[in-house]
């Protein structure tokens, strides 16, 4: 299981680091410098707003599909038959829903006619989570690994001729962007659906009650805990466009760090995505993960701690390279999610293995905490502090419950090596942000400093064990027992 983990772990990244951070620095970034920090922050609280209410369209399906298909493949066909319906109904609950809570919330008008396409594109992303699911769980690594980068290839190619490629034709509409994002999806769910049927051969969609609410009652843990980690991880863009006066701005200056910090956790998630299928079938197996989860656990930390050094003692430059405003106030907001990115890295490896031994219980009373924990932060923090009180907010969440999950993991398996990857982090830390501050005092360039940093990084991972070529017979040989 380990060769083809990092096979396809290689695959994503190679794809997702060619797309995603243009897509994020040039697409979605030039459509708020199009729009303004103002004009983007009503959109990021709607998107957020959507985001927060998503888990209705799913309940939690797709997470249990990709552990269900990778251990009854043959099963598929029947069982997107007998999903179909139910899938369909769960959209138009999540509409009502949705559309309901921003009524609720004083959303009028354009702003409610936005959330609404907003509506359409979490429907179809949702579908498209949901069909890539059938792909991972069936292995097909490669094929989900072009899927998931298909709609944002396609959202560079249409929003950066809207942005840089037409003649006249007026200013920029934030409107364009989202309903570029709806074709996108469109484009991407069949492709996806035309792959999915070729591995499942003949499907006959049927209506059957008795088996939906049997997968509902399975599913349902994890939809709960989607809900709940959603929660804490986007409520903070629309408490600040709800709370303060100035909210618009104060989201707006937010975002320009949050979007760095979301594309990085894109590929954590899709990690994690690689994860999920190979450890259920090794725990149906009776394998050992602990090698496995530490090697990934590495990996994570290897590349996240070097990534927040850099970035949070280089916050301001690195702004400035992609904003022309506000770069000054969203400095502190992006050097405090940085570190939440590295505390997410580890939310990735041992919630990814608590999710596929079914440890919902434990997950759920974990995730719940951290929303209200957050929530409350949030109220305290956003009236005093604005955009960087809810930065502190989310690192406390963050670096709270991954130690968490780390603890139920530690309580429920053995890991042998914790201890040795925890201090070598630590080493690895203290090195990288010292140098990262010599560096912040010399003549280099930013484009130098970068050069020699990550040159320094890999020399300093090796160093610490956080990067370990010696293992990789032994991962070698382990996952060819696990396929």
């Amino acid at each position: 299981m380990k060769r083809t983990f990092l096979t396809n772990l290689a695959l994503l990244l190679v794809l997702n680091l060619l797309v995603k951070p243009f897509y994020i620095l040039g697409i979605d970034a030039g459509v708020q410098d199009a729009v303004g920090a103002e004009g983007y922050g009503v959109y990021a609280a709607l998107l957020s707003l959507s985001f927060l209410l998503n888990i209705v369209l799913d309940l939690g399906i797709t997470n249990f599909n990709t552990r269900h298909i990778a251990q009854h493949t043959h099963l598929m066909g029947k069982t997107l038959g007998g999903l179909a319906g139910m899938r369909f109904a769960l959209v138009g609950g999540y509409a009502l829903l949705t559309v309901g809570t921003g009524l609720a919330l004083g959303y009028r008008g354009a702003q409610l006619g936005m959330l609404g396409w907003l509506v359409l594109n979490q429907a179809l992303a949702a579908t498209l989570l949901y069909l890539r699911s059938n792909i991972a769980g069936a292995q097909r690594y490669r094929q989900d690994s072009l899927l998931s980068v298909l709609d944002r290839i396609l959202l560079i190619g249409v929003v950066g001729w809207l942005l840089w490629g037409r003649a006249g034709g007026g200013a920029f509409r934030i409107e364009w962007f989202v309903w570029a994002q709806t074709g996108a999806y469109a484009v991407a769910t069949l492709v996806a659906l035309l792959l999915v049927l070729r591995l499942s051969g003949p499907v006959r969609l049927s209506v059957r009650p008795t088996f939906s609410l049997v997968v509902l009652r399975q599913s349902f843990p994890y939809a709960l805990l989607i809900l709940l980690m959603t929660l804490y991880y986007r409520i903070d863009t629309l408490m600040l466009e709800r709370l303060l006066p100035d909210g618009a701005l104060q989201a707006g200056i937010y975002s320009q760090g949050f979007r760095f910090v979301e594309a990085l956790n894109m590929l954590g998630y899709l990690f994690a995505g690689l994860l999920l299928p190979i450890f259920s079938r090794m725990l149906r197996a009776h394998e050992d993960v602990a090698p496995l989860t530490l090697l990934a656990w590495r990996l994570l930390l290897a590349g996240s701690l070097a990534v927040a050094a850099f970035g949070a003692l280089n916050a301001g430059a690195v702004l400035d390279l992609r904003y022309s405003e506000d770069t000054t106030a969203a400095a502190m907001p992006f050097t405090l999610l940085l570190w939440c990115f590295v505390a997410v890295s580890t939310t990735y490896v041992f919630g990814t293995l608590l999710t596929a031994a079914g440890d919902l219980r434990l997950l759920n009373r974990m995730a719940a905490a951290g929303a209200l924990v957050n929530i409350g932060l949030n109220l305290w923090l956003i009236p005093a502090w604005k955009a960087d009180g809810a930065a502190w907010a989310s690192l406390v969440t963050q670096v709270g419950t991954a130690l968490l999950q780390v603890v139920l993991v530690l309580r429920s398996r053995k890991l042998p090596g914790v201890a040795r990857v925890v201090l070598g982090a630590l080493v690895y830390a203290v090195v990288l942000v010292a140098a990262a501050w010599w560096m912040g005092g010399t003549a280099m360039g930013l484009g130098a400093q970068a050069l020699a940093f990550g040159t320094l990084a890999v020399v300093a991972a090796v160093a610490t064990g956080l990067l370990d070529v010696r293992s990789l017979p032994q991962v070698q040989a382990l996952l060819q027992r696990g396929r």
